[in-house]
């Protein structure tokens, strides 16, 4: 692996740097407020190519690899600090890529060209009010009708839910197959029998959260995401894709907050001196750093696994995959928010309050170790199963 950033990766990561600058961290309070991101910012979005990146370019797309797409995640989250464009930007990557991999040409053509162009919404929809990860208790079915599926179910805590129904579009969903196994289902929101329910969640405010219900929608086999009844690996394909992406936009918003504390401890006095000078804020400044940098790295080992293997669609690595991808979930998040609420409590009583804005950052990243694309505990199953073996956990 070279660590060198190339001369188009550096361009492009500091094009991504200069958009966040000017049409992120001075609307960021704005997108919070009003609960969307605005349609000139993701028309901006668009110009730049940052929609869907790694969709290949016959759908509109960049053909992106997992490094420039992690290297632009990193600075979506840095300027966006509430979390809100950098959770939009890694749903369309992430499962843009999954239904350009797996799709039909027929669903491609429809929904990927409106995608990277700013115009759809594509999310994705697994977890269900019953739980995420349990799997075995998944009530949401899909049986053959003529010639497509009809759907009965209820996904939750579903990114999406009102853009995909404000701009057009859906969301990648999970579902029980009718002989065995699981389908993969691409399914608009608009669907007749699709309803939504919004929910209000304490952070992240620009991009909704809610349920969808499918009372007998029908979708044509069309939607169909890689072959009937084997749509679990399209899914957890899709999922290692999205959590590093999730990663860096943590690592983003958590060097925004180092940088925000940096510059006050320069600047504030206390007791005729810099607070920077007193070495119990230098020293916890300097392990915060050290902390980010390292998972920095190790999620950028995550995204050259992804692009040596998953992008090219060679599984004999999974199981190295699989532990770079955990790790860095597992790590990312709760390093994050550890700079932010550390940061905070630099600042004192001001820190607390919406003036200073690190309150955005603290409310955004908290969604990641509550269970967005995945709790930190099922990444330490994850990882405990690759490490100890499926079989040594199934004896016992």
């Amino acid at each position: 692996m070279d660590f060198e950033l190339t001369d188009e990766e550096r361009a492009f990561q500091e094009a991504v740097r200069k958009f966040g600058d000017r049409f992120l961290r001075t609307r960021e309070r704005q997108i919070d407020t009003e609960g969307r991101i605005p349609d000139d910012v993701l028309a901006e979005m668009a110009r730049l190519g940052l929609l869907a990146m790694p969709v290949s370019t016959e759908y509109g797309g960049m053909g992106a690899s997992a490094v420039l797409t992690e290297l632009a995640a990193e600075e979506i989250g840095r300027g966006d600090f509430s979390m809100a464009t950098a959770v939009f930007f890694l749903l369309e990557a992430g499962w843009g890529f999954i239904l350009d991999r797996h799709g039909t040409e027929d669903a491609k053509r429809e929904v990927l060209p409106a995608v990277c162009a700013g115009k759809a919404f594509l999310g994705i929809a697994t977890t269900e009010p019953s739980g995420g990860s349990d799997l075995a208790n998944m009530r949401t079915r899909s049986q053959r009708y003529g010639d497509g599926f009809s759907l009965r179910g209820e996904k939750s805590f579903v990114s999406g839910v009102e853009e995909a129904k404000r701009l057009g579009g859906g969301h990648l969903t999970l579902t029980r197959a009718e002989e065995g196994g699981f389908n993969f289902l691409y399914v608009p929101t608009k669907s007749p029998g699709a309803s939504t329910q919004k929910f209000q969640n304490m952070g992240r405010m620009g991009i909704s959260t809610g349920a969808i219900s499918y009372d007998g929608v029908r979708v044509p086999r069309s939607y169909l995401v890689g072959a009937e009844g084997k749509g679990f690996g399209c899914a957890m394909e899709g999922f290692s894709v999205a959590r590093t992406f999730v990663s860096a936009a943590c690592i983003g918003a958590a060097e925004r907050a180092l940088e925000t504390g940096m510059a006050y401890i320069k600047e504030r006095q206390v007791f005729g001196q810099p607070l920077g000078k007193f070495e119990g804020i230098q020293f916890e400044l300097v392990d915060l750093w050290v902390q980010v940098e390292a998972v920095k790295w190790q999620c950028r080992r995550a995204a050259w696994l992804l692009d040596r293997y998953t992008l090219r669609g060679d599984h004999s690595h999974r199981a190295e995959v699989d532990r770079a991808v955990a790790s860095v979930k597992l790590t990312a998040p709760p390093i994050a928010f550890e700079a932010v609420k550390r940061v905070m409590m630099w600042f004192g009583a001001a820190g607390y309050t919406k003036d200073v804005g690190l309150e955005l950052g603290m409310r955004g990243v908290m969604s990641y170790l509550v269970g967005a694309e995945g709790g930190l505990n099922i990444m330490r199953i994850i990882l405990g199963r690759e490490l100890l073996g499926k079989e040594f956990l199934a004896n016992q």
